[in-house]
């Protein structure tokens, strides 16, 4: 039996169950969305890189956002004082530091919108679709003329 090109596989279709290397945030993500794009029907299955690309970054997303409900959007940063043999007798108050994660859960988010446009996730993605959907399904003008009998 001959093995079917990776796009056909699965008739096509994107598979139910996530990539095994994919995490548990990531993971769950695939499961909520794989079957709103299959019942689009305009997500096949070699758009596999986009929807792994929106679960990794959904993840990313959520972790970036828990470390920040942990330790804050910011921390503050302390100059320590020393005496003359170097011992530490207090510390003085200079700032404030942004939590790396908050530009970590940016860099994600502005990911997960482009993919999700992509991909049809929005409103915006899915009225894009809906225009590429029916412009397929249009003749062209070369065809309305032919088929006017001006051609």
């Amino acid at each position: 039996m001959a093995k079917k090109v990776y796009y056909q596989q699965n008739n096509g279709h994107l598979p139910a169950t996530p990539p095994h290397y994919l995490g548990t945030l990531a993971s769950a993500c695939w499961r909520k969305i794989v079957p709103f794009l299959e019942a689009t029907g305009r997500v096949e299955r070699i758009d596999i890189g986009l929807v792994e690309q929106y679960c990794a970054n959904y993840e990313i997303y959520r972790n970036a956002y828990q470390d920040i409900q942990e330790n804050g959007i910011q921390a503050k940063i302390y100059s320590s004082l020393q005496d003359s043999s170097g011992k530490v007798i207090g510390k003085d108050f200079v700032g404030f530091r942004k939590n790396p994660a908050v530009a970590t859960m940016k860099d994600a988010l502005n990911q997960l919108n482009s993919v999700g446009v992509q991909l049809g996730l929005s409103p915006k993605g899915r009225q894009e679709l809906m225009q590429i959907a029916s412009h397929k399904k249009e003749k062209s003008m070369a065809e309305q003329l032919k088929e006017a009998g001006l051609i």
